[in-house]
C-alpha cells in the first residue's frame, strides 16, 4: 500500500554553473524609515501634496503631482465624462476640435511634415480652414497697431457672423476684416480712422466704406461716432508732448464743442486744430506737417480749422485759471502762431 502512493518528483539536481552574474532590483518600493512596516503604508494627501506614512505620519515627500481629473463631474453612464477634454474649446470654430494634430517636426527626414499636410487635409472641415486664416490676419493687423484683444475678438466674432449668414456676397476678404475691425473699434471705443484702416489693410477707402455701411444697416451694431478727445491722446504721444499738453487739448476741443467752433468739422480736423493752438500756447511747438503726418490730415485742413479757433481764442480758453495750474504760468495768446 505504500507503494501506491504518490510522492513527487524531486527536480534533478542542476549542475553547479559557476558564479551567476549579479543583477540589481530595480523595483522602486518606499517604505517609511521609522516604522518600516511590509507593506508599507503610504498615503498620498494631493490637498498639501505630501506623501504621509499612514501607521506613524512621518511625511516622506512633498510637491507630489496631482493625477485625479481636473473636475468633478456628475454624469452617470449616459453623457459625455468632462474628465478628460482637451484644451479648451474655441467658440469661434465649429466642431468638437478633439482632433489629433502631427508635429511638422522629426530626425530631420521630413516624413512628419508630409503626414501632418495629409492629415490635415483630411481631416479639414469644410470652411474651417478660411476662418482660421482670417482670424489670423485679424490677430497679426490688430497687434500691428496696437490694438487691444477686446477689439481683436470682437472683430473675430463679426467675420465669423458674416461668414455664416452669407452677409456679403461677392466681396473679398480683406475687404470684410477691414471692415470688422473698423465696426469693432467704434463698439469698443477704440478710435481709429477711415485712413488708417486702408493704410493697414491696403484696401482702398470706398470698398472699405461700402462693406460697412451693409453690415451696419444688416448686423443693426451700435457704432459710436468718433470722439475727438479719443484722438488726443494718441495724437500727443506720436508727437512726444508732455500730458500738461494734451489734458488743456482736451480741455479745449470740449470747450468749442460746447461753444460750436468748429461744428462741422471732422473729428480728426479738429483734433489736428487743437493740437496746434496749445502746442504753441505752452511753447512745446509743432508744425502743421508733423501734425499732419500724425492726424492724416492736410495742412490746408489743419490751418482752416485753426483760424476758426484763433477768432475765438479769448472765449475759448481762460488765461487765468490755466496760470495757478502747473505750467501754465506767463500764458499768453502772443505765443500764438498767426494764422
Amino acid at each position: 500500500m505504500a507503494s501506491s502512493i504518490p510522492f513527487p518528483l524531486r527536480e534533478p539536481q542542476q549542475k553547479d554553473q559557476g558564479p551567476q552574474q549579479f543583477q540589481p532590483n530595480l523595483n522602486v518600493r518606499l517604505t517609511c524609515p521609522d516604522c518600516r512596516v511590509n507593506p508599507p503604508h503610504i498615503i498620498e494627501e494631493f490637498a498639501s501634496g505630501d506623501l504621509v506614512c499612514g501607521d506613524c505620519g512621518l511625511v516622506l515627500g512633498d510637491r507630489i503631482i496631482d493625477t485625479r481629473s481636473e473636475w468633478r463631474t456628475f454624469a452617470n453612464d449616459e453623457g459625455d465624462d468632462p474628465s478628460r477634454v482637451g484644451a479648451a474649446a474655441n467658440p469661434l470654430l465649429d466642431g468638437n476640435q478633439l482632433d489629433t494634430v502631427i508635429s511638422r517636426r522629426d530626425g530631420g527626414t521630413g516624413a512628419a511634415k508630409d503626414l501632418n499636410k495629409v492629415h490635415g487635409r483630411a481631416t479639414a472641415i469644410k470652411g474651417e480652414r478660411n476662418l482660421v486664416q482670417a482670424y489670423k490676419e485679424i490677430s497679426a493687423m490688430c497687434d500691428s497697431i496696437s490694438l487691444s484683444k477686446i477689439v481683436s475678438d470682437t472683430a473675430k466674432q463679426l467675420y465669423k457672423r458674416v461668414e455664416d449668414e452669407k452677409l456679403l456676397r461677392g466681396k473679398s476678404s480683406d475687404a470684410i476684416i477691414a471692415a470688422c475691425i473698423f465696426i469693432a473699434c467704434r463698439q469698443e471705443k477704440v478710435g481709429r480712422t477711415f485712413r488708417e484702416i486702408c493704410a493697414l489693410t491696403r484696401v482702398p477707402k470706398k470698398e472699405i466704406g461700402r462693406c460697412y455701411k451693409s453690415l451696419q444697416a444688416k448686423l443693426q451694431t451700435n457704432t459710436t461716432i468718433m470722439n475727438s478727445e479719443d484722438l488726443m491722446s494718441r495724437f500727443c504721444s506720436n508727437l512726444q508732448l508732455p500730458n500738461y499738453v494734451q489734458k488743456a487739448g482736451v480741455d479745449l476741443v470740449k470747450r468749442a464743442k460746447e461753444l460750436g467752433t468748429l461744428a462741422g468739422k471732422s473729428p480728426i480736423s479738429v483734433a489736428a486744430a487743437c493740437i496746434y493752438l496749445v502746442s504753441y500756447l505752452y511753447r512745446t511747438p509743432k508744425s502743421t506737417r508733423d501734425i499732419a503726418v500724425v492726424a492724416g490730415v492736410s495742412e490746408v485742413t489743419i490751418k482752416s480749422a485753426y483760424k476758426s479757433l484763433y477768432a475765438e481764442r479769448k472765449s475759448l480758453i481762460d488765461l487765468d485759471s490755466l496760470k495757478d495750474k502747473p505750467h501754465g504760468e506767463n500764458l499768453s495768446f502772443e505765443d500764438l502762431a498767426f494764422p
